[in-house]
């Protein structure tokens, strides 16, 4: 007479294995830090090194060839420097027209695009994300092409219009025009996926409950919808100025910060200053007033907006 030996399930083997292993991590406490330990590697090398590495070099100077202490002398430089107020105001033109502009604009297209009865609608979020993940460089040559005085897209059709040609990157106006509405074309795509993501979180029973009360599609949107978008609206307002204060490919690929400095923006001034005077203490002074003026924007809205929310 034989027996048979009944093999565990498959269910009673995964348990084994996941006591075997908590008493194996309970034996040994640093066990997590073998897997966190490339991150953390990684993060010190390639972020907190250089950042603390910058803030450091932003109290050097240069003199007599030598690298010597210079104190707080960078950032007393910083507030004489016209320049850098050219170039905070600029962005702060950029930031209050571009960024409300853009938002907008994406929460209508998403509107749109959250609607039943539009056809292709995956479609058409590729379209709308496409551009943001068009290299900057590339997008802004083909820019610079369309915009060009001579022989300009924009200009031979403002043309057929019996419209004179507009100047678009000499002229100081035009072209902070010319680097709004490049920046604007790249960046509202992203912000409608997130918008539109937000949207489709909103439960299909509260439209059908404010339809039974009687509220009409503004209503709808304004009571019941945009008040649970708000933290998405301020997620989309905060990368965007994060982004609008780092402006540096479109200004330097189209109008290169001028004409006479009218698009020149920090970053863009960080660079000049850095890697074209090769004046690495004064840059890092000027990267350090940026992240400050990052923070204290981010703080600000989140704030407001967030209380609100």
């Amino acid at each position: 007479m034989t027996s048979e030996v009944a093999m565990p399930t498959k269910p009673a083997r995964t348990e084994e294995r996941r006591r075997a292993l908590g008493r194996f991590r309970a034996g040994r406490p640093g066990f997590g830090w073998v897997f966190t330990a490339p991150a953390v590697a990684l993060f010190a090398l390639f972020f907190a090194y250089p950042l603390l590495a910058s803030l450091l070099q932003s109290f050097l100077g240069r003199r007599d060839g030598q690298t010597v202490w210079v104190g707080l002398a960078q950032y007393r430089r910083l507030l004489a420097d016209p320049q850098v107020g050219t170039a905070l105001a600029n962005a702060g033109l950029i930031l209050l027209v571009q960024v409300p502009v853009m938002i907008g604009l994406a929460l209508v297209l998403a509107q749109v695009l959250n609607q039943s009865w539009l056809r292709f609608r995956t479609s058409w979020r590729v379209v709308f994300f496409l551009p943001a993940v068009t290299t900057l460089v590339a997008y802004a040559v083909v820019f610079r092409v369309l915009l060009t005085t001579d022989g300009g897209v924009v200009n031979q059709l403002l043309g057929w219009l019996h419209l004179p040609p507009v100047d678009w990157l000499n002229d100081p106006v035009w072209a902070k025009v010319a680097v709004i509405g490049s920046v604007t074309w790249r960046w509202t795509g992203y912000n409608v996926v997130i918008l539109l993501a937000g949207l489709q979180a909103v439960p299909r029973e509260q439209y059908e409950a404010a339809s039974i009360d009687g509220a009409g599609a503004a209503t709808t949107f304004l009571r019941v919808v945009l008040p649970q978008l708000k933290p998405v609206i301020l997620f989309c307002t905060v990368t965007s100025t994060i982004g609008t204060l780092q402006l540096f490919d479109e200004n330097f690929v189209l109008t290169k910060g001028g004409p006479d400095n009218a698009t020149l923006t920090p970053v863009l001034y960080l660079y000049r200053v850095g890697f074209q005077q090769l004046d690495f203490g004064y840059a890092a002074a000027i990267a350090w007033l940026l992240v400050v003026l990052i923070g204290v924007l981010s703080a600000v809205q989140f704030a407001v907006l967030g209380r609100r929310s």
